[in-house]
């Protein structure tokens, strides 16, 4: 098969690196990858948003699935550009269609969606610039924390937890004023969850038929102890200690297969993967939200532990059968360490020397994540710069193993949390 990803994240890079072990795979093309994914395939300058080049890419190259990464190409709509064009209409794409990329796209879709279906969540109203008063209203009958959302996509950062009613309401005002532009014309204001965070993921075939992955627990907060501004994610752990097969069993059925039946009772045929972000709170499995896409850095810790072929269970997505297939995980732990740019989530400076990944490879997977060559030296070029994987007969052992590698990586300013998974391990 000719296989052609979309993104250029590390995520994209864990999914060339599994994708790219499957005997199924005669070329693997991604667009527009990174230089880490350079040595997996074969790296193509598409842009993202340019739906006619790709679908001509895809014409002109026999590609025969398409598998999306990042969310916006989803939101946007280009699988129903794809299906629409007659030189691509009957090609498999792994991804929602703009539908069914609104459990991502809309946090006031994904609410009305859980309460339409029975999906525990939490207590929720959504409001407009034109209802300031009425939301303000509703945080009063709300205990502390606060927590506020951008209806639509903000890149990670559209969601505050806002410790006092005052802050609160300052906070909905900047954001129904234009802190996240369009993103937070409408604000979802819902009740605070208290418990502990995890990442479940599934790929559904839109026909009722689904196929549950690994599970991960990934840290969002800049700072050791989960604390300071939101990030894209900073390091994530995968086999979850309190995701037992009780709890596990709880959330496959009443979140997933309701997820599932719900999608198919709403006419829509969501055929890719979704994310669940769940909070457990007690024991009973809440939703946070929904992601049409896998999470980054889960997923560089989740493919670690995949041990099906995940080609197979990419064309059994697109060809409706994925209730006749089961997934083998690997019964080791992974864990994923982030190394970002000094600055980052805020500004940060970009095009300085990486060294020391070699030496990191004799131990672990490094994925790259925002980095660029630059007279032939491998630089950094975002925030998040390299995601250091490791195996471990236990998380324990797979986290030490991760931050001895990460420690041998350098570049200027380079910045690591080094308290990953120690609430699950202590």
């Amino acid at each position: 098969m000719n296989i052609l990803l979309l993104g250029s994240g590390g995520r994209e890079h864990a999914l060339a690196w599994k994708i790219a072990q499957s005997p199924r795979v005669s070329q693997l093309f991604i667009a527009p990858g990174n230089p880490g994914t350079a040595s997996l395939g074969h790296n193509v300058p598409l842009s993202l948003s340019d739906f006619a080049a790709i679908a001509a890419f895809v014409s002109n190259n026999a590609i025969d699935m398409v598998v999306c990464g990042p969310e916006q190409p989803l939101v946007d709509g280009l699988a129903d550009y794809l299906a629409a064009s007659d030189a691509t209409r009957g090609v498999p794409f792994i991804g929602p269609r703009r539908e069914g990329a609104q459990l991502e796209g809309s946090k006031d879709f994904a609410k009305a969606f859980m309460l339409r279906h029975h999906i525990p969540t939490a207590a929720y109203r959504t409001f407009d610039g034109t209802m300031a008063d009425d939301a303000k209203a509703f945080l009063r009958t709300l205990t502390p924390p606060y927590v506020l959302k951008a209806d639509g996509l903000c890149a990670g950062k559209g969601v505050l937890i806002v410790p006092s009613l005052p802050e609160a309401e300052k906070a909905l005002d900047e954001m129904l004023g234009g802190k996240f532009g369009t993103a937070s014309a409408k604000v979802v204001v819902e009740e605070y969850l208290q418990g502990i965070e995890l990442s479940v993921f599934a790929l559904l075939d839109g026909t009722g038929g689904y196929a549950l992955l690994p599970e991960a627990k990934d840290y969002k907060r800049i700072g050791e102890g989960d604390t300071g501004l939101n990030t894209g994610g900073m390091g994530s752990v995968s086999p979850v200690p309190f995701a037992d097969a009780a709890f596990m069993r709880k959330v496959e059925e009443e979140i997933v297969r309701p997820t599932v039946q719900g999608l198919i009772q709403d006419g829509i045929a969501y055929r890719g993967f979704v994310f669940f972000g769940l909070m457990n709170c007690a024991g009973q499995p809440k939703v946070i939200e929904y992601n049409c896409r896998m999470g980054d850095p889960e997923t560089e810790t989740v493919m670690l532990r995949l041990q099906s072929d995940l080609v197979d269970l990419l064309k059994a997505t697109a060809d409706g059968t994925l209730s006749a297939m089961q997934v083998e995980t690997d019964a080791r732990a992974a864990a994923c360490i982030m190394l970002v740019s000094g600055g980052y989530p805020e500004s940060y400076g970009k095009g300085y020397p990486i060294t020391g990944i070699k030496q990191a490879q004799e131990e672990s997977v490094v994925f790259h994540a925002g980095t660029s060559i630059k007279d032939n030296t491998l630089v950094t070029s975002g925030g998040r710069v390299i995601a250091v994987s490791s195996y471990g007969n236990t998380l324990s052992e797979a986290l030490l193993t991760s931050q001895h590698a990460a420690d041998t990586i350098t570049f200027k300013d380079a910045y690591h949390r080094r308290d990953i998974g120690r609430d699950v391990t202590c």
